[in-house]
């Protein structure tokens, strides 16, 4: 059958057609619907079947063609279970797979399925045919169909030696089949088309001399003698530097027959080349494919999508943007290939070198295509008005595909489109074309996680790759998944075979020198970046270099403002140009940030272009200024009355945001919350070193929300110990206290009691009464959690005094309660009521919502304490309800587990239960301990529900916990386990 008869189905058959494919991931379909192949191990077994054209594999040899010599236990089993669950995904024809002697074998040819290796075989079989009967034109067609059945690498992902093996013969298959169909490019003419082809694929099979023969010939055709003639020179080195042998001797009599400009080598009479034939009139000039294209399957498609609607009443056109680096030409030069067969009158191509100093002028432009399209010199007019309107006539009623590469703007692009329907325009540029009417804008990103691990391992290799998975993941993440950065590291690892993959992540882990590894020959990512730079403006160069120097994950608009001394309209204009120019990201309406490459070559720029040095600090002082401004200006709206503010150090000139609500102050705390935690840690020294610090302090109900705590512990660590090193007890003293409050809420009581304890006394030395105060309160909650309730008291007595003195009101509640807990674990319920009361009161008074619900939360606990648990339900969910509304996840979470505490101490386990689950799937309530508090009661209800194994299971995680963090609670869950135990 002809290759044709592989695809003449009519439309009924192919809906339900089965398909499978090998020459890529191993995959099945019914008709458009992607059928389940399960795990690599059964996709394995699936291929190992496929590949055997229909005969029978014993038990034995699948076993081994799996796993080799070390196969599991169970591997029979295995293998019949795979088997049951292919037979599954392939109903209603799961008859395909047949059992014969402890063997199975799949027939596809008995239900007319289709694979694509045999669809490859038939169209070279084709090929070959036409090739010997001369028709080289149609042998070409065919081989580049056979081509394209290949959908990157042969069984993708696949283990076992049998995977293994047929990977390498099809992929040996591929690269035989683009000889063939090469070869034959030469025949008919298409040398200097060939030659970007093999260039790229010489580079991807050094020692494979066929490919080297057909590149000297290709480029011998093209008048290139002395690069011909260089090829040799190379292949010979490369041959005995590799393998100690000399060139075959075809290469050898090309190279001869170069040198005396042999006659035969041109091409013969009944050859003819293209110029002065009818085929110069269809221009095809599209750079070769990248032979390694990898993923990008959504844009391919949207963009496949755009130009074959130019078969139809519009002129379509699809302009692609991103950062230098991203694979836009990569990415439109494959999909223009793809959509060739829709442009039949021909495809054009031009470098618009827009990144460069000097782009190219569209008037000079519109002269090469009029000589492609076959208009002689002496016929094209001069202006770009005449030369378009001629380019724009000779096009209509034709379909051509103009591609316009690395475009400086629209501007530029405009002359260059065609003008009818039937044609299309595709271009790149790292501008966004917003300006260019009726354009497919497609904003490319870097590629994904495993698209990059993909591109890696087809340039480095299986071999490498899979034994150092986790090293090959940290370079694609160190090159921020950029294609051209992999492209480049990937390059540099495949030519040096002594390296691992561990020493190249090594050498990318030093931020200050991994652009200078990023370069390999005449590529290098700091190259690409500059193109961008060098066409900024002054004020466009600045921003772009002082925002660079900022760690955070982004920043806003308002933040950006205060960090370039700008005005927030003015600093809109530059930041959404460097949007424009791809040197930035909108990360969100008001948001912006940088690539990770891009933010390293900005700080590059910035050491070395801003002047004066100081102007870099003062920049970044700045910002932390904005954040400490703004944040207090939040904790006086959250905290009227509170005198923390009163103590923070001075931010200068530098004035923050103000809110009108509470509402959209605590939104701005909690998107900032990154942002401010990085910049704190990144000036955690000098002059700045106390801002810092205060920035944590007045920011700090955020930790005790649950929100970025581990990176808030992470700061605080630092800034303790960069104040300790510069002898500053004020600051030491008051991370010591952020520390406290930390340790707090993550249920790490013993060090929490020892960052107070020692913040108490240094805020005191130092004459500082925030410090001091705050110490000697959370001394007491920790004091009261460690059942140390008598110093819990002492402690806290101590610090209303404090606060009292001050006029510092909200604190003076906080205290009240904190003492109402230590009198309620001394078994005084009914001052403890009293305590909470009067905190409850202030919090009132003051109208301070949030602080109510932590004073509520208190008085509900002692008096449920005290037996009155309706009464402390009623204070309980009324504090939930505010804690839910202020967007309190760990205060949210601690109160459901009071009000569990509660149902289950009034004998309601059902309610009690439904609660303890709640607290558990709130995120972060509190750190182990109290996740380990939740269990025990969790553990309580469902024993009184009957579900004693479940409360089992409940109680064994929470003694592991408890165990693990030293607790006292621990024996008392042992008690609830024993009864069950001996059971």
């Amino acid at each position: 059958m002809g290759a044709e008869g592989h695809t003449g189905r009519d439309t009924g058959q192919r809906e339900h057609q089965l398909r499978f494919t090998v020459l890529g991931p191993v995959r099945a379909w019914r008709g458009d619907s992607a059928l389940s192949t399960g795990s690599p191990q059964q996709r394995a077994l699936l291929a190992a079947l496929l590949l055997r054209g229909g005969h029978t594999a014993t038990a034995e040899e699948l076993i081994d063609a799996l796993w080799g010599e070390d196969p599991p236990d169970q591997a029979k089993a295995a293998l019949r279970t795979y088997a049951s669950r292919i037979r599954k995904a392939l109903a209603p024809d799961s008859d395909l797979l047949v059992s014969e002697s402890g063997g199975y074998a799949i027939r596809t040819h008995a239900a007319g399925a289709v694979l694509d290796v045999d669809v490859a075989t038939a169209l070279a079989t084709d090929a070959e045919k036409c090739a010997a009967a001369g028709d080289r034109c149609r042998a070409r067609e065919l081989y580049d169909a056979a081509l394209a059945q290949w959908d990157g690498e042969p069984l993708a992902h696949l283990p076992g030696p049998y995977a293994e093996a047929q990977r390498a013969r099809l992929e040996e298959w591929r690269l035989g089949l683009q000889e063939h169909r090469l070869d034959l490019d030469l025949q008919v003419g298409c040398h200097a088309e060939a030659v970007s082809e093999l260039t790229a694929l010489t580079a991807a099979h050094p020692l494979r001399e066929r490919l080297r023969e057909l590149l000297m010939l290709a480029l011998y055709r093209s008048g290139r003698q002395a690069e011909a003639l260089a090829v040799y020179a190379d292949t010979r080195r490369l041959l005995a530097d590799e393998l100690g042998v000399d060139p075959r001797s075809e290469l050898s009599e090309l190279q001869q027959r170069i040198l005396e400009a042999d006659s035969d080598l041109s091409l013969s009479a009944d050859e003819p080349a293209r110029a002065g034939t009818t085929d110069a009139l269809r221009p095809a000039q599209l750079p070769a494919t990248v032979a390694d294209f990898t993923g990008r399957a959504g844009f391919v498609a949207e963009l496949g999508d755009q130009l074959a609607a130019a078969e139809g009443t519009v002129m379509a056109v699809s302009a692609v943007a991103g950062i230098g680096g991203v694979g836009k030409t990569t990415l439109a030069v494959h999909v223009a290939h793809a959509a060739s067969e829709h442009f039949p009158d021909g495809q054009l191509y031009v470098d618009l070198q827009g990144a460069g100093p000097t782009a190219a002028e569209p008037e000079a432009v519109l002269g090469a295509f009029l000589r492609s399209l076959g208009t002689p010199d002496t016929s094209i007019p001069d202006g770009v008005q005449e030369r378009a309107a001629m380019y724009r006539s000779l096009l209509a009623g034709r379909r051509v595909l103009a591609l316009l590469d690395n475009a400086r703007d629209a501007a530029q692009v405009r002359p260059l489109l065609p003008g009818t329907a039937g044609c299309a325009a595709l271009v790149t540029s790292r501008a966004r074309m917003v300006d260019l009417a009726g354009a497919h804008l497609v904003d490319l990103d870097v590629m994904s996680p495993e698209e990059a691990m993909t591109l890696f391992t087809r340039i480095v290799g299986d071999e490498r790759t899979t034994t150092e998975r986790q090293a090959a993941m940290d370079v694609v993440a160190a090159c921020g998944f950029l294609p051209l950065a992999i492209r480049i590291a990937a390059a540099r690892l495949a030519a040096r075979r002594t390296w691992t993959v561990s020493i190249l992540a090594s050498k990318l882990a030093d931020e200050r020198r991994r652009l200078d590894e990023l370069q390999a020959g005449d590529q290098a990512v700091k190259a690409t970046f500059e193109l961008g730079y060098s066409q900024l403006d002054r004020e466009q160069a600045r921003a772009f270099r002082l925002l660079g120097l900022a760690e955070g994950p982004d920043i806003s608009l308002h933040a950006a403002a205060a960090m370039l001394d700008r005005g927030p309209e003015e600093t809109e204009d530059l930041l959404e140009s460097l949007v424009d120019t791809s040197l930035l990201e909108s990360a969100a309406p008001g948001r912006y940030r940088f690539h990770d490459l891009l933010r390293l070559y900005a700080r590059t720029c910035a050491e070395r272009d801003e002047h004066p040095p100081s102007e870099r600090e003062a920049a970044l002082a700045r910002l932390l200024d904005f954040y400490l401004a703004t944040a207090a200006a939040v904790h006086r709206l959250d905290r009227p009355g509170e005198r923390m503010v009163d103590h923070l150090e001075d931010t200068g000139s530098q004035r923050g945001l103000h809110f009108r609500d509470l509402s959209a102050a605590t939104s701005w705390l909690f998107a900032e919350s990154g942002c401010f935690l990085s910049c704190a840690l990144q000036l955690a020294s000098g002059p700045t070193l106390r801002r810092a610090v205060d920035l944590l302090l007045v920011t700090s109900d955020l930790a005790e929300a649950g929100i970025n705590i581990r990176q808030y512990e992470l700061v605080a660590s630092a800034l303790k110990k960069a104040a300790h090193e510069a002898d500053d007890a004020h600051a030491e003293a008051r991370a010591r206290a952020v520390l406290a409050l930390i340790y707090l809420t993550t249920g790490s009581f013993e060090q929490a009691d020892e960052e107070a304890s020692r913040a108490g006394l240094l805020g005191q030395a130092a004459g500082d009464p925030i410090s001091y105060s705050y110490a000697l309160n959370d001394r007491a909650i920790a004091a009261n959690y460690l059942g140390r309730h008598s110093a819990a008291e002492e402690y806290v007595s101590q610090a209303l005094v404090t606060f009292r003195d001050t006029g510092n009101r909200p604190s003076e509640a906080s205290a009240l309660c904190n003492l109402s807990r230590a009198h309620m674990a001394l078994g005084r319920n009914a001052s403890a009521i009293e305590l909470a009361r009067q905190g409850v009161a202030i919090y009132d008074d003051m109208g301070l919502t949030l602080r109510l619900a932590n004073g509520r939360y208190t008085l509900g606990v002692a008096l449920v304490s005290a037996g009155r648990v309706t009464e402390g339900l009623g204070q309980l969910n009324d504090a939930l309800g505010i804690f839910h509304e202020s967007r309190q996840g760990l205060w949210e979470g601690v109160t459901h587990f009071r009000i569990a505490q509660a149902h289950l101490q009034d004998r309601r386990p059902a309610q009690a239960a439904a609660h303890a689950e709640q607290a558990l799937a709130l995120r972060g309530i509190g750190g182990e301990w109290r996740r380990g508090t939740v269990l025990m009661v969790l553990g309580q209800a469902l024993d009184a529900l009957g579900q004693s194994d479940r409360a089992r299971a409940c109680w064994r995680e929470a003694l592991s916990i408890f165990d693990k963090h030293g607790s006292a609670e621990a024996e008392e869950v042992r008690e609830l386990l024993t009864p069950s135990v001996a059971a």
